[in-house]
């Protein structure tokens, strides 16, 4: 099969965002005018050692938002973020936090999820997180499409279970990641492999 996305591809659901996977999850907080809010992204990755940075996609639009969703107009009003990293225990926690809730709407106390204030930002962060990454606001990316923007941080703090560390490792128990469709893994098995020459 070959398909030419402009021309669309004749299948029951786009096969786009299921190619690329998986992919880990942001569970991204934020702290802005109108209050605390709690939000999944699957388009999500870090991208640079140093200083430490990562970058989340906001795709699609609400009516309460002017052009986008809570967590960039929250970012764009506060210049900061937290993203949290989800295993499989937080699983139906971040997917109800997911919810077109209206604005204002605190997915913590909604979604019933403890939070905490971080360290080196004004904004909450999920509590039972395995990490959290603290996150100042290098710039928000506009990108190609209706409402798809990419927000581009700077780590300035970073949260670990102690659970989750062992002989120097971070080790949580899985890695939950969005596979595409409706469909997400628990990524548990590991294994290593070592560069050539090093």
């Amino acid at each position: 099969m070959f398909y030419r996305p402009e021309d669309g591809h004749g299948l029951p659901h786009n096969p786009f965002n299921a190619i690329v996977a998986p992919r880990p999850i942001a569970w991204v907080s934020t702290r802005g005018e109108l209050g605390d809010n709690l939000s999944p992204y699957s388009f999500f990755n870090a991208v640079a050692y140093t200083p430490p940075q990562v970058v989340f996609s906001s795709t699609g639009t609400k009516p309460d938002r002017d052009g986008t969703k809570d967590s960039v107009a929250q970012i764009r009003e506060s210049g900061v973020f937290c993203v949290n990293l989800v295993t499989y225990a937080l699983k139906d926690l971040m997917n109800a936090s997911c919810a077109n809730f209206p604005a204002g709407t605190d997915e913590f106390v909604e979604c019933g999820i403890e939070k905490a204030q971080c360290e080196t930002i004004d904004c909450p962060r999920v509590v039972g997180a395995p990490a959290a990454l603290e996150c100042r606001l290098v710039q928000v990316i506009e990108l190609m499409g209706k409402g798809n923007f990419l927000v581009h941080g700077e780590v300035t703090g970073v949260h670990i279970d102690d659970a989750c560390l062992k002989d120097g490792h971070y080790l949580p128990p899985d890695r939950l990641a969005r596979l595409g469709y409706r469909d997400y893994a628990a990524v548990s098995d590991l294994f290593e492999m070592v560069r050539p020459g090093g």
